[in-house]
């Protein structure tokens, strides 16, 4: 005995122009480390970049604000597309990028802070207006540092379990 049997497929489209942000990555270590880095990435440039004329350019001070607005501008790009896109923040934290990057900020930041930090204490009465907010701002530095060379091992250990 034979049968016939009629299969319908119907397939389903679905657009939306909803833009959904993975807000879950700034509750993990690496998103918190980026949110810090970036809020103190900003005050850096501010202060560095507001004191910053023709009296007090130096070559310490020229560094330390380009390494500042660049690793200002890195870490931004990195967080914008872990927050606008789940799969990246899941694949790019096992990647070797994330953790070269890290490192490599956070060599380049600590020196540029220390540069800055021995110019300052150098010449003291060169900086007589801006010492205090130069200080702070090298002091901040070092700390970014710190939270660059954290986000590196965190960055080196999630590459190393895959």
């Amino acid at each position: 005995m034979s049968h016939t049997v009629t299969v319908t497929r119907t397939t389903t489209t679905t657009t939306t122009a909803a833009l959904i942000l993975n807000i879950g990555y700034l509750k993990t270590w690496p998103g918190i480390f980026k949110i810090f880095q970036l809020l103190l990435g900003i005050v850096n440039v501010g202060l560095v970049g507001y004191y910053y004329n023709e009296r007090y350019i130096t070559v310490p001070a020229t560094f330390f604000l380009l390494m500042a607005v660049t690793f200002l501008i890195g870490t931004f790009l990195i967080l914008l597309s872990c927050l606008a896109s789940i799969s990246t923040a899941s694949i790019i934290a096992k990647t070797f990028y994330e953790f070269i990057y890290h490192l490599f900020a956070f060599v380049l930041y600590i020196a540029a802070s220390l540069t800055l930090l021995v110019h300052l204490n150098q010449y003291k009465r060169s900086y007589y207006y801006v010492y205090d907010e130069y200080m702070a701002a090298s002091v901040i530095g070092l700390i970014v540092s710190v939270l660059y060379l954290l986000s590196a091992i965190f960055a080196y250990r999630s590459y190393k379990s895959v």
